[in-house]
């Protein structure tokens, strides 16, 4: 076959889709001497996870003026500590600009819900009595949504692996190694010691749970919400948990008080 006709046959690359799981930093304002302490202390806290993550700039809370806002700057700083900035979030036509001559990406704003109309003093609506109209049970239970499939693993998830459940729960029947990242749109569950990163309601699920035989973790997420290990040392280490949500702030539960 002819050089030229191969290289039409085979192509280059291929485009797919892809969830991945991003850290999103929330700017109120950028001084560059501060903000690089404030790093700092951040990565003394948990060296390992700041290593060459990928880090999302979100503009939704700035509070600064627009003229102060240096983004390359910005990439400098995070750059010098193994941090990569690869987006922004929000922001203005002003700021946007800004990013994009940074050759930053641009994502939109995250969606806010719209808040209930308020009622008025309408005239009441006059009252109506439908006929009763009796669906078959089969029409019931097939009109709701089945549950997202859970994904299953048996073996231990080694140092350097990373396990992700992106629609429903993750259930490990095996230790998480140090080093190694479990990651689910839902609750995880480890039978066996968690010693690396897990983070549960990855999309915001605010009600994930992560259940585990023994928290040893290096860090613990939930929608967004962490404790690194110091933190996590505080209250259930090396003890069956499970870790929730409470007003916002990760509390780890002995599994036999639940």
């Amino acid at each position: 076959m002819p050089e030229a006709d191969a290289m039409q046959t085979s192509q280059c690359f291929q485009l797919k889709g892809a969830t991945v799981s991003l850290t999103a930093l929330e700017l109120h304002f950028f001084e560059p001497a501060a903000f690089e302490e404030t790093l700092r202390d951040k990565i003394r806290q948990a060296p390992g996870f700041f290593r060459d993550i990928p880090l999302v700039v979100s503009l939704e809370k700035y509070e600064g003026p627009t003229t102060e806002l240096d983004f390359f700057q910005l990439i400098g700083i995070c750059r010098r500590h193994n941090i990569h900035v690869v987006a922004v979030r929000g922001g203005d036509d002003d700021q946007r600009r800004l990013a994009r001559n940074a050759a930053l990406a641009l994502l939109p704003a995250t969606a806010q819900r719209e808040a209930p109309a308020p009622k008025t003093e309408a005239e009441p609506e006059p009252e109506t009595h439908p006929e009763p109209v009796q669906t078959p049970d089969v029409a019931l239970s097939s009109s709701n949504p089945a549950p997202a499939a859970a994904r299953i693993v048996t073996q231990p998830v080694r140092s350097g692996q990373q396990v992700y459940a992106p629609e429903g729960d993750l259930i490990i029947l095996a230790p998480v190694q140090a080093g190694a990242e479990v990651l689910a749109a839902g609750n995880i569950h480890v039978y066996g010691p968690l010693r690396g990163r897990a983070l549960a309601g990855v999309h915001g699920m605010a009600d994930a749970r992560v259940f585990c035989q023994s928290l040893e973790a290096e860090l613990v997420s939930i929608a967004g919400h962490y404790k690194i290990s110091e933190d996590l040392q505080e209250q259930g280490w090396k003890k069956a948990v499970q870790l929730r949500l409470k007003d916002d702030l990760l509390v780890a539960t002995p599994l036999d008080k639940t």
